[in-house]
């Protein structure tokens, strides 16, 4: 009963700000009696057949059943969608039927024109009627002969009565009111985006300023040859410079504790000592390159934008946001549980716009990778959706086991129409990842929508936190809170094999452009590129622990994107920029331009040089990069 009384408010909201003043008191009148508690069947009747179809209201006659339409969005749901479609074409009959007996000819025409193309998809129930204007008496014509009847329209009439009753006796109308409203007008939404995008401004201004200081003063430290000598300056986000400065003389002395950490690890986490043994040559003749390059994120240029667009559609912090298969659509989620389709190119059509309401936070998205038609959505209390981009419904809800009732992770196969499911237990603790307990890893066939299997990760296996397929499918790579990276061969069902991929929990896992490796980032801030011909071996390495510092774990699991080329790798931050690392080439890296709050959620456009930001401060960002 709330959301009633919050769509009443919603009403009442609406009709002041309008000003219609006489449609509120009649309002507030009718909300007074008892008769305008409940759904009155025999009101809605009316509105249908003596206002709607007798006044020639075609518009609101169609609006009206396509929010009834909008109850019945789940498969159990099927018989009484088709029963409220063939109701549809009866009343719709009904309509051309008496325009012809008032004779309204002009009526007639103007229906099969407006809606022409709709009745079309029916052909077998509609391709007759398109002569009905034509005929001279079609109430004698064989065909339409019976919708002239009283008997017909009285059937008609008592059908739809008896369909209304049931409907109404249950809850999805009252749940409905609080999916089809929404909290602010258009106008106070205006005023919100200009507000923001004033801020924003000021707030760019404000970190060019502070960068342009603080690259004067690092210049004239090093022209000074102050050697170790401190020089304390704080920068924009309050980073003490004097510890940006120190990081890189630190990296040596770091890099030994930490290859002694990683030999310490092998030998107790991983089952075969051999591996154990290269990760930890490996890790030496990395970091011995690494320490020649004294280059922080904060020397990083930013990045030389061609175009950049902001979605300003949720009311919350973003957690989730992909591009689809294509690119051409993005799905973006925010805490407070709701998921938003939209496109960022005004050329491209947005018939597949919408805004989806799940109940609970929002933990994972993941498009079908063959096309840009499914959306799976996974939520923090166990609950899997399946969405029909096209069709503009829920064609699917599962739900876990009730002892994996977190989603962590979802993905889908790039080749078979099956997707796999991360879900974790529950526990107390301070951080995300002492709040997930036990991993539970199960593939779902995207037809029957029912599981076919669960994989192995032995007897109680730490949470695992992040998914990837290989191009073909085969092989599944996931991280885990104990550190490691396990292999899965999916047409085996098996795991294949693994390796303590990092002293902390890993929270993002994907395969590298040409799956010869795989990265991997850790809750310390570690960022490794690993080699799959030489198990454990790292190929590059970078520590990004500024902008993906321990605090900011506490709230939620940083991620990784790679571009469609494989020489760009995006960082989420706790910061208001993100770093861009350069993969491949000389390049060491760029900086995104800047939200007003943390950076939760990135992706990269499957074909361009764009990427996508979440940010804490509700924003969603399409920056195009030349």
């Amino acid at each position: 009963m709330e959301n009633i009384r919050y769509a009443e408010e919603l009403v009442r909201e609406f009709l002041v700000f309008r000003g219609f003043t006489s449609t509120l008191q009649s309002y507030e009148s009718e909300l007074s009696t008892e008769i305008g508690r409940n759904f009155q069947v025999d009101k809605i009747l009316d509105l249908v057949f003596s206002e709607y179809v007798a006044k020639y209201q075609l518009d609101r006659l169609v609006g009206l059943f396509t929010f009834f339409k909008q109850c019945f969005t789940s498969p159990a749901d099927t018989e009484l969608f088709s029963t409220l479609v063939k109701l549809e074409l009866s009343v719709l009959r009904y309509y051309v039927i008496n325009a012809l007996k008032s004779g309204r000819q002009d009526k007639v025409v103007e229906f099969f024109g407006e809606r022409g193309n709709y009745l079309m998809q029916k052909r077998e129930d509609w391709l007759a009627w398109f002569a009905i204007p034509y005929i001279k008496n079609p109430s004698f014509d064989p065909q339409f002969h019976v919708y002239f009847s009283k008997e017909w329209l009285d059937t008609l009439v008592l059908s739809f009565r008896n369909f209304l009753s049931g409907i109404f006796s249950d809850t999805r109308i009252p749940a409905l009111l609080r999916i089809s409203t929404e909290k602010n007008t258009i106008k106070s939404l205006k005023n919100d985006i200009k507000q923001l995008n004033n801020k924003l401004a000021e707030l760019q201004a404000s970190l060019e300023a502070k960068e342009d200081e603080i690259s004067q003063l690092r210049r004239s430290y090093n022209g000074a040859g102050y050697g170790n000598k401190k020089l304390l300056v704080t920068c924009t986000d309050g980073v003490p410079l004097e510890q940006e400065m120190s990081e890189n003389r630190e990296e040596s002395s770091s890099s030994s504790s930490m290859i002694q950490g990683v030999d310490s690890r092998s030998s107790s986490s991983v089952k075969s000592s051999n591996i154990g043994k290269k990760f930890h040559e490996s890790s030496e003749i990395s970091h011995t390159e690494d320490e020649q390059v004294l280059v922080t994120e904060e020397d990083f240029p930013e990045v030389k934008v061609d175009f950049q667009e902001t979605f300003l559609g949720h009311n919350s912090s973003i957690s989730q946001c992909r591009f689809s298969a294509s690119g051409s659509n993005i799905a973006s989620s925010s805490i407070d549980g709701t998921v938003r389709i939209w496109t960022y190119d005004s050329s491209t059509p947005s018939s597949k716009n919408a805004t989806i309401y799940c109940g609970a936070e929002v933990s994972a998205l993941s498009w079908e990778c063959r096309s840009d038609r499914l959306l799976l959505i996974g939520t923090a209390n166990g609950g899997i959706k399946a969405w029909n981009a096209d069709a503009k419904r829920v064609v699917c809800d599962l739900n876990t086991s009730r002892d994996f009732p977190s989603i962590l992770d979802l993905k889908c196969s790039p080749v078979e129409p099956v997707f796999v499911s991360a879900a974790a237990s529950r526990r107390h603790g301070s951080s995300i990842f002492e709040r997930t307990g036990f991993a539970n890893l199960t593939v779902w066939h995207m037809k029957t929508w029912k599981p076919l299997t669960v994989l192995p990760l032995g007897e109680d296996p730490p949470a695992i936190t992040s998914l990837c397929f290989n191009h073909n499918g085969k092989i599944l790579a996931a991280s885990a809170t104990d550190g490691m990276i396990h292999m899965f061969d999916m047409s085996a069902g098996l795991q294949i094999t693994g390796w303590p991929a990092h002293d902390s929990p890993v929270s993002s896992v994907l395969f590298g452009p040409a799956e010869t490796s795989i990265f991997s980032l850790g809750s310390d801030g570690k960022i490794f590129e690993w080699s799959l011909h030489n198990q454990g071996q790292i190929l590059w390495s970078r520590d990004c622990s500024r902008f993906c510092n321990p605090e900011s774990f506490n709230k939620r699991m940083h991620e990784i994107a790679l571009d469609s080329n494989g020489k760009r790798l995006l960082v989420t931050s706790g910061l208001v920029r993100a770093p861009i690392y350069q993969v491949q080439g000389h390049e060491s890296g760029l900086r995104t331009l800047p939200h007003s709050s943390s950076i939760t959620s990135v992706d990269w456009h499957p074909t361009l040089p764009m990427y996508i930001t979440g940010s804490a401060d509700h924003s969603v960002r399409v920056t195009s990069i030349l």
